[in-house]
């Protein structure tokens, strides 16, 4: 009984061990054309393996996360893109990763984010050569061959995939010659009698609506606001343009005194739009800006939620603040 066991147990163990070595280092076979497999930012090993379990190119992601935590590579993981060609077993797949070394890196410029926040993100990365890491903004804009513009807003937010080594003005180059391509289709595409003279116009309106909400569906709302604000000759009165107008001096809270101190981003004190920017808007911010919601709202508060409640009258604004602001701070 006890030999008839003990065998049982051997069996079970070696169709065990047959199952793993299949599962760790039996190729699945893939596209002909290959397989990408994009490592976004901040994504875990585990996300990464379920997505290849999903597609077929791993038999059992829980073999790979624990595999992985083994070798170590769950920490080494790199933000990038790999490609597999002909067969690849979770071995293979594991082995790359762990080399850091993707065919392609990658860098993701967040919508909202201040010209600053992209070089300081451009810097941190170490699969980029840092030859503008000591030129000064200015610099950056007179040796890419940008002339004497102001950095802020004109480069597009979003995910570039590169080869490592790669400079880092071409990287800016990339970026701008995108915010361009976006800005001139936003641009042709705008409504009729719209209080912007130029494209840089409309850039520094997406850029006010892109800090003043995140929320898809409010952006256009709060173009309405902004444009029929313009119209009727009122003042903006857009925090983020004062925060961005403070600079160092934002320590979190904006108060009154802020919104009586004059700069030329106090939207309090100063009628039309800022001089430049105030951040990196992002496509939905650009559309939204070119073609504005058609409302009689001239006013709007947040609602903590990350909605905004817009009011066409002070007196309805006035009670919307009592309703979202005030009880809040009671």
């Amino acid at each position: 009984m006890m030999k008839t066991l003990f065998r049982l147990m051997l069996l079970c163990l070696a169709l065990g061990c047959a199952w793993l070595a299949w599962v760790v280092l039996i190729p699945v076979g893939l596209p002909e054309a290959g397989y990408k497999l994009t490592v976004g930012p901040n994504r875990t090993l585990s996300q990464v393996a379920r997505g290849l379990e999903q597609e077929g190119v791993v038999r059992s992601r829980q073999v790979m996360v624990a595999l992985a935590r083994l070798q170590g590579v769950d920490r080494k993981i790199k933000a990038g893109l790999y490609r597999f060609d002909g067969q690849a077993s979770m071995l293979d797949i594991l082995n790359r990763l762990a080399d850091g070394h993707p065919d392609e890196a990658s860098l993701t410029v967040i919508e909202g984010w201040t010209f600053r926040q992209f070089r300081q993100a451009i810097d941190r990365n170490p699969d980029i050569q840092h030859t503008a890491k000591d030129w000064s903004d200015e610099e950056i804009m007179r040796r890419l061959g940008f002339g004497d513009a102001k950095p802020e807003g004109l480069f597009f937010p979003s995910t570039y995939l590169f080869s490592p080594g790669i400079e880092d003005a071409e990287l800016y180059r990339q970026a701008f010659s995108a915010m361009q391509q976006r800005l001139e289709a936003a641009w042709a595409a705008r409504k009729p009698e719209l209080p912007y003279r130029t494209p840089y116009e409309l850039l520094i309106m997406a850029s006010l609506i892109e800090k003043e909400t995140g929320e898809d569906a409010d952006r256009p709302m709060v173009a309405g606001v902004f444009v029929n604000r313009l119209k009727q000759g009122m003042r903006l009165q857009t925090d983020p343009s004062v925060i961005y107008g403070m600079g160092s001096l934002y320590q979190g809270k904006i108060g009154k005194a802020d919104l009586r101190r004059d700069t030329p981003y106090n939207t309090y004190t100063r009628a039309g739009l800022t001089p430049t920017p105030i951040a990196l808007p992002g496509k939905a911010a650009l559309d939204a800006a070119a073609n504005p919601a058609a409302t009689n709202a001239l006013y709007f508060v947040a609602r903590g939620d990350g909605t905004s409640h817009f009011s066409a009258t002070l007196d309805e604004h006035n009670q919307a603040v009592r309703k979202y602001i005030l009880k809040k701070g009671q």
